[in-house]
């Protein structure tokens, strides 16, 4: 047994079973209104069943206006409650740890009934009001509720990965010169403002997690180490029990800042003791959790490999296991519970699926 394997637990009292989580994995499985489909509770049940401590469903709006994908799971309304409480009992009983993770997707919300909500307006976007920001703060909140209320051991604030937290953030996404803009701690001041709000309106022993972009990954668009260090400290101030880092290589230094040592490194040495360092990028193997590990990961976060591989927290420990990677045969994965709709979401990317895009063509992101 090595360190991933024992239990972790978190500042809110929660223990999970392994320091081994699910990613939350975009997979369009649920129904349009946003109330869960019976191929995305399959899909999370059997990552559960396989062993992961942490379970978490893809990011679920909430509110009609941050809604982004068609078969994005919902927890934004009264009639997304029976799926919820459907999927909280499912993913508890095979011992896992299930979470929500509460998304906005800003002007990503292609799915919005009305005009997109911004920084900055545009032709389609409109920039946020105070009002907007405290009323979208209102709607996590509740949305934390339900979730709790569910069943639920927890929920992740989404707050990477270019959508509503980080459109603040972000300097070259964010010209507002007012309390919300400018400098670091403006930029910072709805995302903060929002994990204090959740953390209040919730048991002490429910989990608030935050997912970040510590850093610039794919566009430079303004994000350093030194700036995603300070909020990630900041959000351990404002009650966050984990800080999730979305990496394209958990184990590595800033792709921008390639002088830097690990990413996860600096997150592990500025932050408290008791507040854990996730981190999802390029696991595929126990060497390659392991060396997360060393880089300063206390959990690790499964994307890819837990497609192939539901089981991946106990079939990875067989001495000279290899993962299956892409490309991967259809049929390997509908038998792994990967539903149509999230086989053609994956046929989309490059060199994924046999039958899907190339491998040599532009992913999509």
């Amino acid at each position: 047994m090595d360190e991933l394997d024992r239990p972790l637990a978190l500042p809110c009292g929660l223990e999970l079973r392994n320091a081994i989580a699910l990613a939350p994995l975009t997979n369009l499985q649920s129904h349009e209104d946003g109330t869960l489909g019976d191929d995305e509770l399959r899909w999370l049940l059997r990552r559960a069943q396989g062993g992961f401590g942490l379970v978490s469903t893809c990011a679920a709006h909430v509110s009609d206006e941050g809604h982004a994908w068609p078969g994005q799971l919902g927890i934004a309304g009264a009639q997304h409650e029976e799926g919820l409480l459907r999927l909280a009992d499912a993913i508890r009983g095979e011992g896992a740890a299930g979470i929500v993770q509460l998304y906005h997707g800003g002007d990503k919300a292609t799915l919005s009934p009305g005009v997109r909500l911004g920084t900055v307006d545009g032709e389609s976007v409109r920039g946020a009001t105070v009002d907007d920001l405290h009323r979208v703060t209102r709607e996590f909140i509740a949305a934390a509720r339900r979730a709790e209320a569910a069943g639920f051991a927890g929920v992740e604030l989404h707050g990477a990965n270019g959508y509503l937290f980080t459109q603040f953030l972000a300097p070259a996404d964010n010209p507002r010169d007012d309390e919300y803009g400018g400098d670091l701690e403006g930029r910072a001041r709805f995302l903060r403002e929002t994990v204090r709000a959740v953390r209040d309106s919730v048991s002490a022993g429910f989990a608030v997690g935050v997912r970040v972009s510590p850093v610039d990954v794919w566009n430079q668009r303004g994000l350093r180490l030194d700036d995603g260090v300070a909020v990630g400290r900041w959000l351990a101030d404002d009650g966050a029990d984990f800080i999730h880092l979305s990496l394209s290589d958990a184990s590595a230094p800033p792709p921008f800042e390639p002088d830097r040592g690990p990413v996860a490194r600096a997150f592990r040495d500025a932050l408290p003791a008791s507040v854990p360092v996730f981190a999802a990028g390029g696991i595929w193997t126990r060497d390659d959790a392991k060396r997360a590990v060393e880089a300063g990961v206390n959990a690790v976060v499964l994307g890819r490999a837990a497609i192939a591989h539901p089981d991946w927290p106990t079939v990875s420990t067989q001495p000279g296991w290899e993962p299956k990677r892409p490309m991967w045969k259809p049929d390997e994965l509908r038998a792994v519970d990967v539903g149509a709709a999230f086989l053609d979401y994956l046929r989309k990317f490059s060199g994924l699926v046999e039958g899907g895009k190339p491998a040599h063509a532009p992913a999509e992101s």
